[in-house]
């Protein structure tokens, strides 16, 4: 199911779908193919892109957005500049936070991300924060919180559902399950994770999360439910980890994500074909774009086009200045800046 919206959106949501799969392929690269150029872990958002784009979609610049440590997709997804991102993701002074925040924590106050927390959780207490001075200020500005469900065993999740919902904040609790715990055990002793919001009175939804038109239209009717006053609410959107994420560390199991795929998939590497071929979003979402008119001509050259975008980003970001070591403790006090 497309979207109910104009054609040029449809592309746009596909332009942003992919400037994130090919953002998080260099991200991965750059650990791959370089020596200490990421210190330390990192986690991306590929396989989930259809969730972050199609939410985000739906929001006004002055809504908010937090996020998790998968936070280079959700940032792109609200209108980050993807060199900003990725000269971050490896500590450049170019980078949104100049350095500062590496790849775990990626913020851009100017389009509504304010913070992002790599805790398990750590998001959940802030993006209350905001709802609350917006509703306290009078401002139609929401808050959307995406989070996995790990966070729903730390006991801030419970306390910022509870305070959201005794005070009906302006909020959209976004649960994105990739089922990367799978096998590890669980935390909650509910069969279903939904019955936790809803013994606090919270509505909740389930929905496929790889569908862009699912989450497009649930989405945008939530939206227009919270800035009416009916928030806060709670989705689960349920996605197929992608089999780079199954391990300790991201890997390009399959190499690069190839459009032609989405035609023919028995081309796609063996251990990536059957996700690629039944839960990639991106794949899927460009069949029923072909389905409905748009030429593989035209997907190709968005394809090309994006591409050389993300390589142009990636270029920006190796090129760019690590931070003078005499600015190590900028920002470091308030009202002190730099």
């Amino acid at each position: 199911m497309l979207p109910d919206i104009p054609r040029d959106r449809q592309l746009g949501i596909l332009r942003k779908m992919l400037m994130i799969r090919r953002a998080e392929e260099h991200c991965i690269r750059f650990h791959e193919e370089h020596t200490g150029l990421i210190r330390g872990h990192f986690h991306v958002y590929i396989g989930q892109e259809a969730t972050g784009v199609s939410v985000c979609d739906g929001l006004d610049k002055a809504d908010y957005v937090f996020t998790t440590h998968r936070n280079h997709g959700h940032v792109i997804a609200k209108g980050g500049d993807p060199k900003k991102v990725l000269a971050e993701i490896i500590g450049r002074a170019t980078g949104y936070c100049e350095g500062r925040a590496g790849t775990f924590h990626v913020a851009a106050p100017d389009i509504g991300i304010v913070h992002t927390s790599a805790i398990v959780g750590g998001c959940l207490a802030l993006a209350g924060g905001t709802a609350y001075a917006a509703q306290m200020q009078g401002r139609k500005a929401i808050t959307v919180v995406f989070f996995g469900d790990g966070a729903m065993e730390e006991g801030v999740f419970y306390e910022a559902l509870n305070i959201a919902k005794l005070w009906q904040l302006p909020m959209i609790f976004w649960m994105e399950n990739n089922y990367r715990r799978t096998g590890r055990g669980s935390g909650h002793a509910a069969s279903e994770l939904t019955n936790v919001p809803k013994a606090l009175n919270v509505e909740t939804m389930v929905i496929d999360g790889s569908e862009v038109g699912t989450v497009h239209q649930t989405a945008k009717e939530l939206i227009r439910r919270v800035r009416a006053g009916d928030g806060p609410l709670f989705v689960e959107a349920r996605t197929h980890l992608w089999p780079g994420n199954a391990f300790n560390m991201p890997k390009l199991v399959g190499g690069l994500t190839e459009i032609g795929w989405a035609w023919d998939s028995s081309k796609a590497p063996e251990k990536v074909r059957d996700w690629h071929k039944d839960a990639d979003p991106i794949l899927k979402y460009v069949r029923e774009l072909e389905s409905a008119g748009v030429s593989r001509a035209e997907i190709e050259k968005l394809d090309a086009e994006v591409q050389r975008e993300a390589d142009a980003a990636a270029r920006f970001a190796l090129e760019s200045q690590l931070p003078e070591a005499s600015s190590a403790l900028n920002y470091a006090f308030a009202g002190k800046g730099n």
